[in-house]
């Protein structure tokens, strides 16, 4: 009589989600190993505290419009499996802008609530930066499916507060840099197009168009 033999199970093959999300973490370290090369190679600027300011800002306002061009992505492809990735995308831009707050607030101003007062009343593009993060604070928090569910119809309301933000953003970036700089605008410009493509009309004139190609 012979012994059945029981065969080995196939290792799963990571689907297309994982993959993705998998990209989007390592993504997300790209700001970090990019900063630690610049420091090894001695390209990093001497002001340390200002350096990773400005760079986790930067990273921020990136995961950010990156975050809400999801939407319109899949609209004009039909790539529903990049849907997931909207949540995690805007998760590490609260991520580095809460880096970004705390180097302002704990390295820059050394925990003063006077002297942060002070900033906030002479320095507009710090108050608008704050009330980005205010903002993306409550929309950070209420991002996982349980919170979705909780809330129904009121958790699209609540986040649809990101374009406040991302405004809010670009506002802090056009105040923070001298006159004449056009980084700022250039960004402004990818938020209004990402902003028109929330037109009602606009995303009807989409959906109509995908279907007809499909």
């Amino acid at each position: 009589m012979t012994t059945p033999t029981i065969a080995a199970a196939a290792p799963r093959r990571p689907s297309s989600k994982h993959r993705l999300e998998l990209a989007v973490h390592l993504g997300a370290l790209i700001p970090v190993a990019v900063f630690f090369v610049d420091q090894w190679l001695g390209r990093a600027s001497p002001d340390l505290i200002r350096d990773l300011t400005l760079r986790t800002g930067f990273a921020a306002l990136i995961f950010l419009l990156l975050s809400l061009s999801v939407t319109p992505v899949v609209s004009l492809s039909g790539l529903g499996a990049l849907n997931p990735l909207r949540r995690w995308l805007g998760i590490y831009s609260f991520v580095y802008a809460l880096i970004h707050l705390s180097i302002f607030v704990a390295l820059d101003y050394g925990l003063d609530p006077a002297v942060l007062a002070d900033a906030l009343l002479q320095k507009p593009y710090a108050l608008a930066g704050l009330g980005a993060f205010t903002i993306l604070l409550p929309l950070a928090a209420t991002s996982t499916d349980a919170f979705q569910r909780r809330l129904k119809r009121n958790w699209k309301r609540l986040h649809r507060a990101v374009y406040l933000a991302a405004a809010l953003v670009i506002v802090h970036f056009v105040w923070l840099v001298k006159p004449g700089v056009l980084d700022p605008w250039w960004y402004a410009g990818v938020l209004a197009v990402l902003l028109l493509l929330r037109v009602r009309p606009i995303r009807r004139w989409i959906a109509s168009w995908h279907r007809r190609s499909a």
